[in-house]
């Protein structure tokens, strides 16, 4: 490593003008394509897993590649040196904390238990070597359509920060970095001033238990992310407000729902002091639609007799998302009802589900079978598919990067230390 993600964090915070990208792993392809952009241009990787995308296997693993925390920490170990990358890469749970598994969510199960499963993965986040810590607890199925009481999120906050660094010093595990807050309306820090009041209070609960202040704060700078667009209302003034506020109290402004932002609001990023951006669903939708774009090729080589037959992958990945129901969370509020069947007959509804939701369903035995075929069709034409994937998906980051002032900064970083 030639830098922590602390370092990092403070060259931003302290008039750096860059911005880093949360990154979430959707999927191997995209893993190669950042290793090879981090390579190419200087950058720094900051990997944002979800409980839901890489977990324990005693929770069910995650649907990103069948991942557990070990597994994707050896994976990405892998990839970088299959890629010759030699630069700073970043283990990152994102949105760690209870009820954050949409299973535990949707069984209601009771505070105590959340908790506990929250702590269990936490464990395990911290034996596999990850970087940085998102602690949530502010998806709460008991607290539905209202705001959640700061109080209980400070309390859980600093509750999970102490579990973790009495679990960190006890097992001799290297230092780790917390990010705290949520994006989330229900979370109560939308407003300016809740958020000066959170990090102060925050800090002083921490403080009185020497425990570690968060590296990041997450604000709410507008950004809303439903179906493959950003309906939210980026908001510049808020954004430079919750900058200075950040920067005040030396902790760096987190923005989530960072997908599908034009360029003219990403170039604004670096000035605003937004310090980094997650983005995750974007990814998984850029290479969904690269998928489609090669089975439009092979459906095309099969009709003028080129190869001998297409394979179904299009028809078995869109039933497949549908039936999986997980396009549901990024509904707006005119399509949150529908039913499988209302869906089938609205093919613009249809098409949009199927490009938000394939990368929830890569996995699943029948949409890897017609992708063998598609693949073994294409590539006997000469097509190279997995090239074709890897490539759309670097376009996209690397956009997100230099809007972001991001190349060279591993350097740079360096260089001010």
């Amino acid at each position: 490593m030639k830098n922590t993600m602390k370092q990092y964090v403070d060259y931003i915070v302290n008039g750096g003008k860059s911005t880093m990208l949360g990154i979430g792993p959707m999927s191997p392809a995209l893993i190669q394509a950042c290793f090879e952009l981090g390579k190419e241009k200087d950058l720094p990787l900051m990997f944002i897993a979800s409980r839901n995308q890489v977990d324990a296997d005693e929770f069910g693993a995650g649907y990103v590649n069948n991942w557990d925390q070990f597994r994707f920490a050896a994976d990405l170990k892998a990839m970088a040196e299959k890629v010759g990358f030699d630069g700073d890469y970043f283990l990152c749970r994102d949105h760690g904390g209870p009820w954050q598994r949409d299973k535990e969510r949707k069984d209601h199960i009771p505070e105590a238990e959340a908790m506990e499963l929250a702590r269990r993965s936490y464990q395990i986040d911290m034996d596999a070597g990850f970087d940085l810590l998102h602690i949530d607890p502010t998806k709460d199925p008991y607290v539905v359509g209202k705001v959640i009481d700061i109080e209980l999120v400070l309390s859980r906050t600093v509750e999970l920060i102490r579990f973790c660094e009495e679990y960190r010093k006890a097992n001799n595990l290297k230092e780790f970095f917390y990010e705290v807050g949520t994006e989330e309306t229900n979370g109560g820090l939308t407003d300016v001033s809740a958020y000066e009041g959170f990090i102060i209070e925050l800090n002083k609960r921490l403080a009185a238990e020497s425990l570690p202040q968060p590296l990041f704060i997450v604000g709410q700078t507008g950004t809303l992310t439903r179906l493959t667009k950003n309906v939210g209302h980026f908001n510049d003034k808020q954004s430079a407000e919750l900058s200075a506020i950040s920067t005040r109290h030396g902790v760096g402004l987190k923005e989530h729902n960072g997908d599908y932002l034009p360029d003219e609001i990403l170039l604004k990023h670096p000035g605003l002091g937004i310090t980094a951006m997650n983005v995750a669903p974007a990814y998984g939708t850029i290479e969904t639609r690269a998928y489609l774009k090669l089975a439009e090729v092979e459906k095309d080589l099969a009709a003028k007799g080129f190869i001998k037959s297409a394979s179904d992958l299009k028809t078995v990945l869109t039933r497949e998302c549908v039936l999986s129901h997980k396009w549901e969370k990024w509904m707006t509020d005119e399509h949150k009802n529908k039913s499988e069947e209302q869906i089938f007959n609205e093919p613009e509804l249809l098409k949009e589900i199927l490009e938000l939701s394939g990368h929830y369903n890569y996995e699943k035995p029948d949409v890897v079978k017609e992708m063998q075929t598609m693949f073994a069709n294409l590539k006997s034409f000469g097509v190279e598919p997995e090239r074709y994937v890897v490539n759309k998906i670097k376009d996209m980051i690397q956009n997100e990067a230099e809007c972001f002032n991001m190349p060279g900064l591993t350097s740079r970083v360096a260089q001010a230390k």
